[in-house]
């Protein structure tokens, strides 16, 4: 099926679908009406995931150390088998990868290792997160505010854009991110069970969750910290020591969970992970691979990807929980965004999905404004500026969606290069090397080959050739004659 007919068919079901969500939420039907906008999720995220390839940044990366840990789970390697010499310093051509924290790529692995080595085996486990943080935005806005604000906060996180182009893995940072999200978004839902319950277990779900997200995408996890304690102070069922003791626990339980693997790369891998280290805190003072921006960077990033309007709810807000800060409910929401947002925003290095955690906030605010001012609008007038503001703040990110999805476009999907590989991958090459290849991180997913892009000199050649291995070269035209006429090396033409 091309792309444009199944852009369309996905379109219209999910058309259909949240159409009669809708309905069954203006009828207070809210398990239909989640079901429905879990299941139109899902087929967004399904359709932007069949692209059968890998995407340049940071998805074929991130790809290959997730095949590699198939073999060796405790040992992150993107170069299983670097034969030429490499730089422990670069990230994108070493060989032990510890440039990530490990738990998406672990998941990744045993997504790849149950449904094999392919691309939706690789973004499945974001598909079934980013689809699972629907509800989860549904059951904290539900806790946070009331259902309809739920109702409304999941539906845009159904929709929003970057959250299904992550999925898809087609923008930078791609399954990573969606992971912190979903591990973020499960410690502030476990901890509203523990607000409600008192159950001890649910504050150790908690504890393990804010481990997860360390273990995702390190420490900006620690935004967690002030969540659970407004919200269970909030809630009035815990006395203030009782509050300290269960504090305690929650972040022994998570250090239990994220510090053993620090431990032991610094062990095992110490050179690596020293350099790692020092290069993440790099990013807070310098520019990284030409990603910055000027302090309101991400203040223009947010209508980008949520929305023009998405400065007035945002600002209303605020000024709402400024005049009345005991409303510790919309304290903990202006916490959870703010923190970050000021953090990043005078962070040297600065990319669009540093604050995707933050964005179940802004679908939250943004639908408690939606009826806010859905409110307002019985007694005032003009009632055609609020209708135009409100049909706005639903079809503004509906717009971004599509042109981020790119449903109706005739796109190619499964490009040669691709098919190529596949094709590549059925030859047998035991001890086989690919050299003046352009994608060869992406060659070495799809083969068994350890790829290089360019052609070392001759005497390497010879000695690899003396080793037992068997050289292949991608003959782009240009090939140096003693390589033409080296009966030992294989020629292959490829297409792209």
């Amino acid at each position: 099926m091309s792309n444009l007919l199944l852009g369309i068919f996905t379109v219209s079901f999910c058309s259909i679908g949240y159409f009669y969500s809708w309905r069954h939420h203006t009828k207070d039907n809210y398990k239909i009406a989640v079901l429905l906008l879990v299941l139109c999720g899902f087929a967004l995220r399904m359709y932007i995931s069949c692209d059968f390839f890998l995407h340049s940044w940071d998805e074929r990366y991130h790809a290959l150390v997730a095949k590699n840990l198939i073999q060796h789970p405790l040992i992150p390697t993107l170069y299983d088998n670097p034969i030429l010499p490499y730089d422990y310093k670069s990230w994108i051509t070493n060989h032990i990868w510890v440039h990530k924290q490990p738990l998406p790529l672990w998941t990744m692995a045993a997504s790849l290792s149950l449904f094999g080595i392919n691309e939706i085996a690789l973004r499945l486990p974001s598909i079934i997160l980013t689809t699972i943080g629907i509800w989860l935005t549904f059951s904290i806005g539900s806790y946070l505010f009331n259902k309809k604000v739920g109702y409304l906060a999941a539906f845009l996180y159904s929709i929003n854009g970057l959250i299904i182009e992550l999925t898809g893995g087609r923008v930078p940072t791609d399954h990573i991110d969606t992971f912190f999200l979903f591990f973020v978004e499960l410690a502030v839902f476990f901890t509203i069970l523990f607000a409600q319950k008192k159950k001890f277990i649910y504050n150790i779900l908690t504890g393990i969750s804010l481990g997860a997200a360390i273990l995702s995408k390190w420490l900006p996890a620690l935004i967690i910290l002030p969540i659970w304690l407004l919200i269970i102070y909030e809630s009035g069922n815990f006395k203030i020591k009782e509050i300290i003791f269960h504090f305690i626990i929650m972040m022994l339980v998570g250090a239990a969970v994220f510090i053993p693997w620090q431990l032991y790369i610094y062990r095992v891998f110490p050179v690596e992970a020293s350099w790692e280290s020092g290069f993440n805190m790099n990013h807070i003072t310098q520019v990284l691979e030409n990603q910055t921006g000027p302090p309101y960077y991400f203040i223009n990033k947010i209508r980008i990807n949520y929305g023009e309007l998405i400065y007035l709810p945002m600002l209303w807000f605020f000024w709402k929980t400024i005049i009345n800060l005991k409303d510790y409910k919309r304290v903990a929401i202006c916490i959870w965004f703010l923190l970050p947002f000021l953090f990043f925003s005078f962070v040297k290095t600065k990319m669009q999905a540093y604050l995707l955690f933050t964005s179940p906030t802004i679908f939250m605010i943004t639908a408690d404004f939606f009826f806010m001012l859905s409110d307002y609008k019985r007694d005032h007038k003009p009632k055609w500026v609020y209708n135009l503001i409100l049909l706005l703040l639903i079809c503004l990110p509906i717009r971004y969606t599509i042109e981020r999805v790119k449903p109706f476009e005739k796109i190619d999907r499964n490009p040669l290069w691709a098919i190529e590989l596949r094709k590549l991958n059925k030859q047998n090459f035991e001890k086989g090397i690919l050299f003046n290849y352009d994608k060869p991180i992406e060659a070495m997913f799809y083969t068994d080959l350890t790829v290089y892009s360019y052609i070392p000199d001759k005497k390497t050649i010879a000695e690899l050739i003396d080793k037992g291995y068997k050289i292949l070269i991608n003959d782009n035209g240009n090939l140096p004659e003693e390589i033409k006429t080296n009966i030992n090396i294989q020629k292959w033409t490829f297409s792209y």
